[in-house]
């Protein structure tokens, strides 16, 4: 990946990729999930709870992998392995391999593809009685006879085993290469002569078995991911005017008739609502959205934004920020850590951070909460049925009461009390002849 970072930890819709195949797991019903890690334990802290990190303490391939997961097999135990880096393998897929493999009474059984163009995998070697005989390897032209290469029936590394036969096959299995490491094939190969039965598991969808070894197979993984996120919103109910357009993480959950227009990126734990219209070309990150909320070219993140709010267009909403049920934020208005009650406007050109506002007051354009004094931040309060006029500047901490009433251009430095009218600006001076005397 030419990445400081692991490549299982890169980032897929949300999730780092180890994710989506301890998901899948733990979807199947698995009894344990162990995953493999390096020695510094890097991917501990992005597994879900339950879930066992065995430390390989040096990469000496897949058959050592396993190995140091050893202690987690139990002799009557289904064990299926997987990787850290094919990310789109499906709990019903291997539901059905652990069925199939448990039916079958294999020692081992191997998830097996044809492909047109088999380049690249490891070939599935069978003998005159069609039992499998072997996992022939491709990297290396003189890994395979030309025989062998015309074989169209790949090995796609996804396996079920039986405990104990795999247990006794990990002790035995020798390395395949100068560097000395162990490949889990060969403990086909161990199986084979000691007269195990090794049988396979065939699936035509060979995204199931994608590995990812760059950031353009990263991206053409997500293509597919992002189609099966977005699928199944519409399933449930949700439109998505144009998924190409669209871009909506794996934690993300949608309402029913809600409208998710182009250009939308909807990220991390993000909820919507039911009837909610969201876009064009809105971003929601890790926020909380009501019913029947519109958020238009908006900027959402870590917010919550309560029914029948009306966002934007070109409006941003910063963390902790709450905007209360009915109210309307509008054009060009930006929150910061504030509380906006319900049915207040915010109409446009406003900036209100460290602010809390209540019910039914309406904002003037162009209002700035001073928040900053250049050491600490201090809140503003503004209360109900407030009506601030255009200009209006205040200055924290400042408290503005219910029903009061600003004068445009004001800077309000002190409380206005309830009902009262705040005026702090210049009376207005006109020096007749001015211009002329300029010139």
């Amino acid at each position: 990946m030419r990445s400081k970072t692991p490549k299982v930890l890169h980032d897929l819709c949300g999730w780092p990729l180890v994710r989506w195949p301890v998901e899948a797991s733990l979807g199947a019903g698995a009894g344990k999930v162990v995953v493999v890690g390096g020695p510094d334990r890097a991917v501990e802290g992005h597994l879900p709870d339950g879930v066992v990190l065995a430390v390989q303490p040096e990469a000496k391939g897949t058959g050592h992998a396993v190995q140091c997961a050893a202690e987690h097999i139990g002799a009557e135990d289904t064990v299926v392995v997987l990787y850290g880096d094919v990310p789109l393998i499906t709990a019903d897929t291997i539901a059905t391999l652990a069925a199939a493999h448990e039916r079958g009474r294999a020692a081992a059984t191997i998830i097996t593809m044809d492909l047109d163009d088999p380049s690249g995998y490891g070939r599935v070697v069978r003998d005159d009685k069609g039992e499998v005989l072997k996992v022939v390897e491709t990297k290396d032209p003189r890994d395979a006879t030309p025989d062998e290469l015309e074989i169209r029936e790949v090995n796609t590394g996804i396996y079920a085993f039986a405990g104990g036969p795999l247990l006794e096959a990990l002790d035995q299995i020798t390395p395949d290469n100068a560097q000395g490491e162990y490949y889990l094939p060969g403990v086909l190969e161990v199986l084979r002569e000691h007269g195990r039965k090794i049988v396979t598991h065939a699936i035509t969808d060979p995204w199931l078995a994608a590995g990812i070894n760059d950031r353009a197979q990263l991206a053409q993984v997500r293509e597919v991911a992002q189609r099966r996120i977005v699928d199944e919103h519409q399933r449930a109910g949700v439109t998505v005017v144009n998924p190409q357009a669209t871009t909506i993480d794996r934690d993300v959950t949608i309402g029913a008739d809600t409208t998710i227009e182009p250009g939308c990126v909807i990220r991390g734990a993000t909820t919507i609502g039911a009837e909610s219209r969201i876009g064009p070309n809105t971003t929601i990150d890790d926020a909380r959205i009501g019913d029947r909320v519109k958020a238009l070219h908006a900027y959402v993140t870590d917010a919550d934004v309560e029914d029948d709010v009306s966002i934007g267009p070109f409006a941003y909403l910063r963390p902790k920020t709450r905007v209360r049920k009915g109210a309307k934020i509008g054009t060009y208005v930006e929150l910061k850590n504030s509380d906006i009650g319900e049915g207040t406007k915010v109409p446009h050109l406003s900036y209100l951070g460290d602010a809390d506002v209540g019910p039914n007051t309406n904002i003037g354009a162009s209002n700035v909460t001073a928040n900053y004094d250049g050491r600490t931040k201090h809140r503003t309060t503004i209360g109900a049925n407030v009506k601030t006029s255009v200009d209006t500047t205040f200055v924290a901490p400042v408290t503005i009461g219910d029903g009061a009433y600003t004068a445009a251009g004001s800077v309000i430095t002190e409380d206005v009390p309830a009902e009262a009218l705040g005026v702090a600006r210049a009376r207005q001076t006109n020096v007749e002849g001015y211009a002329r005397r300029k010139g």
